[in-house]
């Protein structure tokens, strides 16, 4: 959405301002919408109102102050410009104290209302995309935040709705840049525990010598340095959840004290004796295969199968290539809205390139590459470009984009083989074919109505 497919209502009881911003905004090519009187325009208005407001302050009725009120109570982020007559600046700045998003003195150039408008409407269009991201979190939230058409990630969310309102302790395994923590955090936030902490630590990222006060807490003075009493991450996620990434890491010290605590429901802050009783549920995640550290020796092989209750695997990004353009998509979405930047649709030689990539750093590295197609840098560095030679790879490349471009349509036209296959320029037989080949029937209905 830009700016200029936004509307501007103009509420303006003299017909001479009303036609000159009306032609103002017409030479601009912006949409317009006129009214006479408050009155008139609060029919035109809706939460979510697709536009922005420029409206005289006086008015015959309801004045431009108490229309400024009403809209403020039916949707606080419309943007509401406010005309005022020479002499009325004080009630023109009360009126911003009160909401309003700028005024415009009379006699003012159509350059000046033109100014002000663009700046209002690139506000609403901000607000009214965020607005849309968070819909759809409301609509469809698991899939909202796990995104993609995969089987593998549809079997994922699968576990997740299933897993999450339960206490069971889960292990996600998966690569670095897969989106462990998303997952972790999903579990959370779909249990009846979102309402208290999720507290994430990585085991990976403390020294040995605090890792023991960092986990459990302390009391004061209960060492060197420790000059207050401190609450360890166990006991901050007390009815909550903790998240304990890289736990292939922790030592194997630790991993006794913390299986003592798994076990009996309660743990001691050092310099301590008093025992505190803990509700968290434990969410584990690593990088590395943790049965094979536990045979080897590496990691405490009771305390694997007490966090091993649940196993989640994330697959890596290579696995899941017909997920690449939906997940760009979405984080060229989001960087858009962050660096403030129109961006061109990517075209297909961008989306070949993406799906030729190996991805080594998974969604992590995606969502970066996003990022800098956003600020219009080469996508990938000279470094990062694969070298991709054979023709096998060049076919398996050629057909994950295919898979894609076809999933894509389908889920646009909902099924329909028809629509499907006269939007990607294909009979509807080969697109038939297609749909067989790469096994996306449960995409299709099939019919041509």
């Amino acid at each position: 959405m830009t700016p200029n497919t936004l509307k501007v209502l103009i509420i303006e009881d003299d017909p001479h301002v009303l036609v000159g911003c009306s032609q103002a905004f017409a030479l601009e090519e912006i949409p317009t919408l006129t009214a006479t009187s408050a009155e008139e325009a609060l029919p035109m208005l809706a939460k979510d109102f697709a536009g922005i407001v420029i409206s005289d302050i006086r008015l015959p009725g309801m004045d431009g102050l108490q229309l400024l009120k009403q809209i403020r109570q039916m949707d606080a982020t419309l943007p509401v410009v406010l005309i005022t007559g020479h002499g009325a600046i004080s009630m023109a700045v009360d009126a911003m104290r009160d909401g309003a998003y700028d005024f415009i003195e009379k006699p003012f150039s159509p350059e000046r209302l033109i100014e002000v408008a663009r700046r209002a409407m690139e506000q609403r269009r901000l607000a009214l995309e965020v607005s849309f991201l968070r819909k759809q979190l409301h609509e469809k939230p698991l899939e909202a935040f796990l995104i993609g058409h995969s089987a593998a990630m549809k079997t994922l969310r699968q576990l997740i709705a299933n897993l999450a309102d339960t206490d069971a302790n889960v292990l996600i395994e998966g690569e670095t840049g897969t989106g462990k923590e998303l997952v972790a955090r999903s579990l959370h936030d779909f249990s009846r525990r979102k309402l208290h902490a999720f507290v994430a630590l990585n085991c990976g990222g403390l020294p040995e010598s605090l890792f023991e006060s960092e986990i459990f807490g302390h009391e004061a003075n209960a060492f060197t340095g420790a000059g207050k009493k401190r609450i360890g991450k166990i006991e901050h996620a007390h009815q909550g959840t903790l998240f304990l990434d890289e736990i292939e890491t922790m030592p194997i010290a630790l991993q006794i004290k913390l299986l003592r605590v798994l076990q009996d429901r309660r743990l001691e802050r050092l310099g301590s004796n008093q025992t505190i009783p803990v509700d968290c549920r434990i969410i584990a995640a690593t990088k590395e295969d943790l049965e094979q550290h536990s045979k080897a020796g590496h990691f405490r092989t009771d305390l694997y199968y007490r966090l091993n209750v649940a196993t989640l695997a994330i697959p890596p990004l290579r696995q899941r290539k017909e997920d690449i353009p939906l997940l760009f998509e979405h984080f060229l979405h989001e960087s858009t809205l962050r660096f403030e930047r129109e961006v061109p649709p990517p075209d297909r030689s961008t989306m070949a390139s993406l799906q030729s990539h190996d991805w080594p750093g998974n969604v992590r590295e995606l969502k970066n590459v996003a990022e800098r197609y956003a600020l219009g840098l080469p996508i990938f560095k000279s470094a990062m470009i694969p070298e991709k030679t054979g023709a096998q790879n060049f076919a398996q490349a050629v057909e994950t984009f295919e898979k894609a471009l076809i999933r894509d349509a389908l889920a646009h036209y909902q099924g329909n083989l028809t629509q499907a296959s006269q939007a990607l320029g294909m009979a509807k037989t080969t697109l038939f074919d297609k749909v067989k080949k790469y096994n996306l029937k449960d995409e299709s209905t099939g019919t041509g109505n």
